[in-house]
Order: C-alpha cells, then sequence, then structure tokens
C-alpha cells in the first residue's frame, strides 16, 4: 500500500458543505523511503565511481573494472526512477537490480588481485549493493530482505573465500539493517490500514449521524402523526395509521442500528487477515445472505431486526452475537417459523416479542407473545397429524445446529418458545424455509 485515500462522504462534517469537492487525504509511510532509497541509490553510485577511479591504477584488469562501472552507470540511468514509488519498484526490476550487485561482486574475482581481494579492499559496487537489497526490504517486508541478503552473504563469502572478520561484520550489518527495515515497513502498513478503516468508519459515522437527524424531524414525525391521526379516525385510516406504525418502528429500528462492517475485505491480501489486526477490531461481523464453506461469522441481531414492526419488538444486546453463517441463517429461519405461528395461531393483533441473550457457551432467542397459548398435547397431535411446522422448521433446525428448542404455554397467558445454538456450531446441510404448525 504505497497510498491510502480517504474520501469524506458529501455532507458530512468532514466536508465545508453540500456539494463541494472534498479535499482528498493522502497518506503514505512508504513514499518518502522510497525516496530515501532513490538518494540512496545516486549517491552510493558518486561514491564506487570515485572509488573506482582512485584504485584504478591498483585492480589486476583495470579494464573490467571500468567496463562494469560504464555498465552500473547506465543500469542507474535507465532505472533511477524505478525507486520512486511502489508501482514503479517491480518484482522483476528487483531481481534485475539485485544480479547487478551480485555479478559485480563475483567480477571482482576476474578484475582484482587475489592479495587486494585477502587485504580485504572493496568489491566493485561496494555499498551499492545495500541499496538493492533495502528495495526488497521496503517492497516485501523483512522477509524478501532476509532472503536478498542472504543470497548477498553467500557472494561476499565465495568472493572473499574465506570468513575474513570484516567481510561477516559487513554482512551482518546489511542483514540486521535490511530485515529491521522491512519489519518497520510492516508494522507501518498495517498503522496505515488501521487508520484508513478509522476515518472511514468516523467519516460513514458522522454521515448516517446527519441522516438520523434529517429522518427524525420529518419522515419519523410524520409516520406518527399518520399513525395518530389514523386510530382516531379509524375505518380504513385506522389500517393505514397502523402501517405507518410499522414503518415507523422499522426505520427507527434501522436508523439506531448503527454501522454493520465486515471482519473481512473482499480486497484483502494473502496473509492480511489471516491474524485479527487492529482495523478488525473496529469492524463488526455481518449478516451472511448466502451459506458455504467460505462465508464468514455472522452478528444474529442484523438478521433479527427486520422482524421488528408496531406488533413485534426486538431486544438485543449492545454487542455482536456471533455465529457462523450457516448456523445464524437456520436460527433466524426458526425465529422465523416462530413468528409465523404466532400470526396463524395467536391473530393479527398478538402482540409479539424477540429477545437475544449471548451467553458464554450459547445464543439464546426467545419468542414471546400475548396469544391464547397452546393447550396441552396440541404440538404433538400436530405432528401425528401431519403438521410438521414445529417438528421440522423450528425443532429439526435447532437439533441439527445442535441446540434445542422449548415451549413454555399457559392456556390464555400466551406463549413462549425458548431457541437455543451452542456458539460453533453448523447445520448439516437443511434447507431454509418457513412453515407453520
Amino acid at each position: 500500500m504505497a497510498e491510502a485515500e480517504i474520501r469524506p462522504a458529501a455532507g458530512t462534517a468532514a466536508g465545508k458543505g453540500r456539494g463541494r469537492p472534498q479535499r482528498v487525504v493522502r497518506m503514505s509511510v512508504e513514499l518518502p523511503l522510497w525516496r530515501a532509497l532513490t538518494g540512496y541509490r545516486v549517491l552510493t553510485l558518486v561514491y564506487v565511481l570515485v572509488l573506482s577511479a582512485v584504485s584504478y591504477e591498483q585492480y589486476e584488469h583495470p579494464l573490467g573494472a571500468a567496463a562494469y562501472m560504464a555498465a552500473l552507470t547506465v543500469w542507474m540511468g535507465f532505472t533511477w526512477r524505478r525507486t520512486t514509488s511502489a508501482e514503479r519498484c517491480t518484482r522483476a526490476f528487483l531481481i534485475g537490480d539485485l544480479s547487478f550487485a551480485l555479478g559485480g561482486i563475483l567480477l571482482t574475482l576476474l578484475v582484482d588481485s587475489h592479495e587486494r581481494i585477502m587485504d580485504g579492499a572493496a568489491t566493485l559496487p561496494s555499498i551499492w549493493t545495500a541499496g538493492a537489497v533495502l528495495g526488497f526490504a521496503i517492497k516485501g517486508g523483512w522477509r524478501w530482505a532476509a532472503v536478498a541478503s542472504a543470497l548477498v552473504a553467500v557472494v561476499n563469502l565465495v568472493e572473499r573465500q574465506e570468513l575474513a572478520r570484516d567481510t561477516i561484520h559487513n554482512v551482518v550489518l546489511v542483514w540486521v539493517a535490511s530485515v529491521a527495515i522491512g519489519y518497520v515497513v510492516e508494522v507501518a502498513r498495517a498503522s496505515e490500514r488501521t487508520l484508513a478503516r478509522a476515518l472511514q468508519i468516523e467519516a460513514a459515522t458522522r454521515e448516517r449521524e446527519r441522516l438520523a437527524r434529517d429522518i427524525h424531524d420529518s419522515v419519523l414525525q410524520v409516520l406518527a402523526m399518520v399513525q395518530r391521526r389514523g386510530a382516531a379516525i379509524g375505518g380504513e385510516a385506522a389500517e393505514l395509521g397502523r402501517m405507518a406504525g410499522e414503518q415507523e418502528v422499522a426505520l427507527r429500528a434501522l436508523v439506531s442500528s448503527g454501522l454493520v462492517l465486515p471482519l473481512r475485505t473482499a480486497a484483502s491480501g494473502a496473509g492480511d487477515d489471516a491474524v485479527r489486526t487492529p482495523e478488525e477490531a473496529l469492524a463488526a461481523p455481518v449478516p451472511c445472505a448466502e451459506d458455504g464453506p467460505d462465508a464468514g461469522p455472522c452478528d444474529i441481531r442484523a438478521l433479527l431486526a427486520p422482524h421488528a414492526g408496531a406488533r413485534v419488538t426486538f431486544s438485543e444486546p449492545g454487542a455482536p452475537v456471533v455465529l457462523p453463517a450457516a448456523a445464524a441463517a437456520e436460527l433466524a429461519a426458526a425465529v422465523s417459523a416462530a413468528l409465523d405461528n404466532v400470526r396463524v395461531h395467536a391473530g393479527a393483533e398478538a402482540q409479539a416479542w424477540i429477545l437475544v441473550e449471548d451467553e458464554p457457551g450459547e445464543v439464546v432467542v426467545t419468542v414471546r407473545d400475548d396469544g391464547p397459548g397452546i393447550p396441552d398435547g396440541r404440538l404433538a397431535d400436530a405432528e401425528r397429524e401431519g403438521r410438521l411446522g414445529v417438528a421440522l422448521s423450528i425443532r429439526g433446525r435447532l437439533r441439527d445446529l445442535g441446540g434445542s428448542a422449548d415451549w413454555i404455554s399457559v392456556p390464555g397467558q400466551g406463549t413462549e418458545v425458548e431457541l437455543k445454538v451452542p456458539k460453533g456450531g453448523a447445520p448439516a446441510g437443511r434447507k431454509r424455509g418457513r412453515s407453520t404448525a
């Protein structure tokens, strides 16, 4: 990630007014490193050329040294812009740059005398070699840097033909410096992603709050007025008022539900989300529309919230209630089947309540109504008669999840259904559906 852009939503507090172009905030922890690397390569080239000129007469084959320096200068002239950004610095260029450095080290055996090499004379590329290794560190992190440094170490030892102290010192210095820089770059990238994610969440939150204020000052008040006036007028207007009340409750729940963000981004790179990072801690699980082995964890609250209305009260914890995607979908379908039973058997005017509880080892969802209740033995009779809504749509789903479904009903005092699902449970491939007992 060379650069991250945060574009505040139009009309948010991050902008000065609606409809105006928003200033783009660019953040980059890598760009200064690339610029520093470019400067390092240019300065070390100058140093190597001066060193080669001073030592020209001491080489055993000075023309060979001069030819390498000319080739190195041409290579730098054509590639110096490659290290000005991550996009330009490709893997092929890094391999070519390192090959030029390694070739120069090995070429020293041919152009310099054995006595000078044993006395610790500098190789042809000298400290320019470190620039090639640092390119790997900035581009690919400490692992790439470790590999490149290891190759440089092997070639230096071949050139020197012995484990001399100064050679080992230089090799270790390059290895430690490149690995440290690569690690710092990886940490900086993670911090940059976390900051970008936090700014996105802040901008989205401000926009949601603005929309909530506008909706509260207009739409919700109008719906509430229609509900009151419709109930007062009666007749068809009462039905219209009831519908307006349901929409008011649903809209209010939507506005106050807050942000729901994924644990994993679609563009996450390889290994970026292997462990939970600070930016993932900012995100909450989302409901998954489809089951599947690749579906992520889901927040059961978001699946059950749409049931809220004028006749259904939804109560939830303040934190996400997480289940595997397939288990969350099956539990939500069981709750839908229970509400269908309320509408069919308790009547359209019955009031229902949904309560979600997040226990340490399981998730408990209770569906309660104020209907006439279920007579003793009615569920068993319905199952014998082939009406399998309770047996399949509710009990069957929960059984496949490793959970349970219990009914508590007193004639004349309503019915309560308690659905329990262990955390981490997965269904045995049952189809979703609704049925009534």
